[in-house]
């Protein structure tokens, strides 16, 4: 096999855990929320605005931040953002207003969006021709540290109380040191004499229109799973759920993602997207609205197949861009999992003014028929391009 085709599992594997370490903090904010608007006596729409600034840091500003990865190699990105995620989120606990809280947020998320797109984009110079499956685990990193995460923070606020939480930082720095011998730097793509403007249009190439297809559905698919993440906590909260029931619930929501997503990027490769992605959406409407109507035991079983649903196709999006992209890998994954995440969990104040107005159950029940939908834009995807590209980095 030759050097092109290999692939470093050193690398993915390290990656993959610097993306579990940065998201793993990331991912205490949504269980926490029935606590902050206990403590502060927030509004669903302040809820709503929680989420929507920590999307829109970690996820919009991705693109700029992709940008300048690829101009510049320096590991201050890879390493430096985990850090942030890992220090400032762990401070919610301390926050004494709801103004400070959402700074400790803001600048945690920001770290979010330091990291992302850099090491998304290197994974595919180490992937050799298993460019599908390394993404996947990749993937799975991340969405596994958002299935654990939860129900680590909401066991630790459980029972010592949310100023114990600052003490969580301590196991994910200590990540950070073992990992700052094992990443290594970028590598550059040849963007660095590029404008941003002009760098956009060269990562996107003249399969633009293919690539917005794939970045709308992103977006509808990350404003539904942002949408519940954020306010099915509040939901169960008011309806009885113990802080360390939502925390699983959370958990195997997002677990269960992982699965899906391994799964699918292991099926892209020999079946296609557009069958995976027909399967997935179309169930995922019928496991979200029995999310809303299950009781008991049977919540469990609902966000399970909710989660595995919802995020099945999360990783098939940055595979068939990058497949598409001519340049700029890590431009191109802060398009498909920074902007698209980002612009869809956006909206969410919005859907926490239309809970005020309505109930929370009434607008997520909604939510839940946009998946289905969105199978309309899925049937123009460029599936034969896809599958004559070539999975090498």
């Amino acid at each position: 096999m030759n050097e092109q085709n290999r692939t470093d599992i050193k690398v993915i594997f390290a990656l993959t855990m610097l993306h579990f370490a940065g998201d793993f903090y990331s991912s205490f904010v949504n269980p926490l929320l029935p606590v902050f608007m206990e403590k502060f006596g927030l509004s669903l729409a302040q809820v709503g605005l929680i989420a929507g600034i920590m999307r829109m840091l970690a996820f919009v500003v991705q693109p700029g931040v992709g940008y300048f990865a690829d101009r510049y190699r320096s590991r201050i990105f890879i390493l430096g953002g985990p850090l942030l995620s890992i220090v400032f989120i762990a401070l919610v606990g301390w926050a004494p207003s709801f103004p400070v809280l959402l700074l400790f947020v803001a600048i945690g998320s920001i770290g979010t969006a330091m990291f992302h797109p850099s090491i998304a984009g290197m994974i595919a110079g180490y992937a050799g021709r298993h460019l599908g499956l390394s993404l996947s685990i990749f993937n799975m990193g991340g969405t596994l540290a958002f299935g654990l995460g939860p129900l680590f923070i909401a066991y630790i606020v459980g029972r010592w109380g949310l100023e114990a939480s600052p003490w969580t930082a301590i196991p994910g720095l200590a990540v950070m040191v073992l990992l700052f011998k094992v990443v290594p730097a970028p590598l550059g793509e040849g963007l660095r004499g590029e404008g941003f403007l002009h760098a956009v249009r060269a990562a996107v190439g003249e399969m633009w229109k293919s690539v917005v297809l794939i970045w709308v559905v992103m977006v509808l698919r990350a404003f539904v799973t942002q949408s519940f993440l954020a306010f099915i906590p509040v939901l169960y909260a008011r309806e009885g759920h113990t802080l360390i029931s939502i925390g699983f619930v959370l958990s195997i929501f997002t677990v269960a993602g992982t699965v899906s997503g391994v799964v699918a990027g292991h099926l892209s490769d020999r079946i296609g997207y557009k069958p995976i992605y027909y399967v997935s959406l179309i169930l995922a409407t019928p496991s979200l609205l029995l999310m809303l109507f299950l009781n008991g035991i049977w919540v469990y079983v609902s966000s399970t197949l909710a989660g595995f649903f919802m995020f099945a196709t999360l990783p098939l999006g940055l595979v068939m861009a990058q497949k598409l992209a001519p340049r700029g890998k890590s431009m191109v994954s802060s398009l498909m999992m920074g902007l698209a995440v980002g612009t869809g969990g956006m909206m969410t104040p919005f859907v926490g003014s239309l809970a005020d107005l309505f109930s929370i159950r009434t607008v997520l029940y909604g939510l839940a028929f946009i998946p289905f939908a969105s199978i309309v834009i899925v049937y123009f995807f460029p599936e034969k391009k896809l599958r004559e590209q070539p999975l090498v980095g």
